[in-house]
């Protein structure tokens, strides 16, 4: 039998706690799989007292996850501190450098460094291994670098932020309006005290980054990525929505385009008989629309210790077992540049609320805007406002603006935000109208 292999981990904090926790529980089967043991021969926390429900007392304690990821006796050096920069990058950095194998669970590092490290991994010849940066226990990274990787994927999207599912969960079963939701969600820990990385899509953007440059062998570019959350999103989206037959979810969208990669974050209506429809609380789902194995969905925990813990496992037996592979699929070298596709381009049916005046003509001159860019409605009706006595039902008061929502057929991205733009500045509704994309499912998506 070969000689363990050895880990430095860097993060004690709820993944970590849970993979010392695996190792502890199946470490031993670990040598019958893989044909080598594996060893946990140092630590790195920020904190050496904190209660972390599991014995630490027998490890080798480092101040600095720097010096970890360069100790000698070290093979792999796992980072679990999270953060785009800082001790982070610098320790990840020093591990590759020092010709260590990395494993990492964190989505902002690879989403803003990913092609700088993978690069350096390469010309190291060691593994940089990331299944638990995105969707937690879901083996989605591992599909795409492995599995369909003799496919061509045309999208890949999906709910890829347990938090943000929650909420808009919560809000559509239990009748919460967004606050409540969100402040459930904090209470069970779903969402931190400042919630905004989560509920404003930028957690869901850095994770589908990742992604889409696996899927479609471009750099990896963030910044590049639309992105918009769901703190607008009202009791009477979610109302309009379950009367229409859709669910309101957040996803992250990254498409193959005649003139680029769209790629986009934002609350989408998707029918209430499809699959992701059904993708209920803190779980996660990821669909791959590939041209030979065709539609795939995937779901599963996004989050949590054990579950993420299961995907840095992983990632360590493929190392164990000698599986060294470019981290991004394709070899630095020969990554596509990302190109961003026509702005605007993207075409789809929209939901669009609006609070209009009470006066004559109001109606007319918001459907001569949408007309102007020939945008074609399907429908427009008059909601009555939410009652507040259940079984009782409200009356529209006197003077107040009308809740209007317009259905569209199919029309580009560009031009119906010029109509939107265009009306609120006519003077016809009382604030900015809401505008949700009626999204598209694949074929295998629909139950």
């Amino acid at each position: 039998m070969q000689k363990p292999l050895t880990l430095g981990i860097a993060g004690l904090g709820t993944v970590g706690a849970g993979l010392l926790d695996l190792l502890n529980q199946h470490g031993g089967r670990f040598a019958e799989r893989v044909g080598r043991p594996v060893e946990v021969v140092g630590v790195s926390a920020r904190s050496r007292d904190k209660s972390r429900g599991i014995d630490t007392s027998g490890l080798k304690w480092f101040d600095d996850p720097v010096a970890l990821a360069k100790a000698d006796g070290v093979d792999v050096f796992v980072e679990l501190i999270g953060g785009a920069d800082g001790i982070a990058k610098e320790a990840v950095e020093a591990a590759l450098g020092a010709g260590k194998h990395v494993v990492t669970a964190n989505k902002a590092l690879l989403a803003k460094h990913g092609v700088k490290l993978a690069k350096l991994a390469e010309q190291k010849g060691v593994a940089l291994n990331f299944e638990a940066a995105v969707a937690g226990g879901i083996p989605v990274i591992k599909a795409l670098r492995e599995s369909l990787v003799a496919n061509e994927v045309q999208r890949v999207y999906g709910i890829l932020n347990g938090t943000c599912n929650y909420i808009l969960s919560s809000m559509t079963d239990e009748d919460r309006s967004f606050a409540d939701a969100l402040k459930e969600a904090q209470e069970l820990g779903y969402a931190e005290a400042d919630p905004t990385f989560d509920i404003g899509g930028f957690d869901t953007a850095h994770k589908l980054a990742i992604l889409a440059s696996l899927a479609f062998g471009t750099e990896i570019n963030f910044e590049q990525i639309d992105v918009e959350g769901i703190q607008s999103i009202t009791e009477a989206d979610i109302d309009a929505a379950n009367d229409m037959g859709f669910c309101i979810k957040l996803l992250g969208v990254a498409s193959r385009t005649e003139s680029g990669i769209e790629a986009r974050v934002h609350p989408a209506m998707v029918p209430e008989e499809s699959a992701i429809a059904e993708v209920w609380g803190a779980t996660n789902a990821v669909a791959i629309d590939a041209d030979f194995c065709g539609n795939l969905l995937l779901i599963g925990p996004g989050a949590g210790g054990r579950p993420t813990a299961s995907s840095v496992a992983a990632d360590i037996l493929d190392i164990a077992r000698g599986v060294v592979m470019p981290p991004l699929v394709t070899p630095t070298d020969g990554l596509k540049p990302y190109v961003k596709s026509k702005l605007g381009a993207h075409h789809g049916a929209y939901y669009v609320r609006m609070s209009v005046f009470d006066r004559p003509g109001a109606m007319a001159a918001i459907a001569k805007r949408m007309g102007d860019r020939e945008i074609s409605i399907e429908s427009i009706v008059q909601r009555r406002p939410r009652s507040a006595v259940p079984g009782v039902a409200a009356r529209q008061k006197p003077g107040a603006p009308a809740l209007v929502v317009i259905i569209t057929h199919e029309t580009t991205e560009e031009a119906i935000r010029q109509a939107v733009d265009a009306i609120t500045q006519d003077g016809q509704v009382s604030e900015r109208p809401q505008v949700i994309r009626i999204e598209k499912l694949g074929e295998g998506e629909v139950s």
